[in-house]
């Protein structure tokens, strides 16, 4: 039996005389991608790979684009970091979460000796306050008897307000963080005086509720002279001069 062999219809053929005539290239991309972001989609179909073309002249853009299509490693400076089929007009607006929070300069490089960690402080956010959610306080002496206290959390998300989507979903208008933190804050000062973070905290830990025994949080805890001793960094963390 004879093998049937195939040939290429006219109309293409007469267009095709070398494999490199089956690739890319500029006038092809131009036509059939008029504008940056679909451009952009198309590379990211192709290759997997994002740019950020919009904004640049017809000439850089459409060659960048050609080079990838072709293999070869676009530039730093057009790669993109989004998905370019996401609208960032549906997108809910999110902001950024604190990240730096410098010690005061009294005590910085300093390894405290002692520290406490209290979990049952009321959250200084009102609406979560009103819920009774309480935030994790850390307590810190060092060896010039500075001590501070920094609160750790938690930390979470809350929707504000709401809006409708292209798609007719109720989504909120944005996210923004509930963050108690606010960094390490002295209370007491390497001279013993006590700031104004330290006359708020000592009067909550004053409160007859939060007695132990026959003293107070704060004068159990917090002011009272502990013996130090060794190396400071080898202290133990837990407990509390006890």
């Amino acid at each position: 039996m004879r093998k049937e062999t195939k040939t290429l219809e006219p109309a293409f053929a007469e267009h095709v005389t070398h494999t490199e005539d089956l690739g890319f290239d500029l006038e092809g991309l131009m036509s059939d991608f008029p504008t940056a972001g679909e451009l952009q989609k198309f590379v990211f179909d192709q290759t997997g790979v994002t740019l950020n073309l919009k904004g640049r002249s017809n000439k850089v853009k459409y060659q960048i684009a050609l080079d990838v299509l072709n293999g070869k490693v676009p530039p730093q400076a057009v790669l993109g970091s989004e998905n370019p089929y996401i609208d960032k007009n549906d997108l809910v607006p999110m902001e950024p979460l604190r990240t730096n929070f410098p010690q005061p300069p009294e005590i910085a490089g300093q390894i405290p000796v002692l520290r406490y960690q209290c979990n049952d402080f009321p959250h200084p956010d009102k609406e979560w306050a009103a819920q009774n959610q309480k935030c994790q306080v850390l307590f810190r002496k060092y060896i010039d008897n500075t001590i501070t206290y920094e609160i750790l959390g938690p930390i979470a998300q809350r929707a504000i307000g709401s809006r409708v989507n292209k798609f007719g979903q109720t989504v909120p208008e944005k996210y923004v963080w509930v963050d108690p933190r606010q960094g390490e804050q002295i209370i007491v000062t390497a001279a013993g005086r006590i700031t104004p973070a330290g006359t708020r905290m000592r009067n909550f830990m004053s409160n007859p509720l939060h007695r132990i025994g026959n003293k107070t949080q704060w004068e159990t805890w917090i002011d009272r002279d502990f013996v130090i001793g060794g190396d400071p960094s080898q202290t133990s963390d837990n407990p509390w001069g006890i």
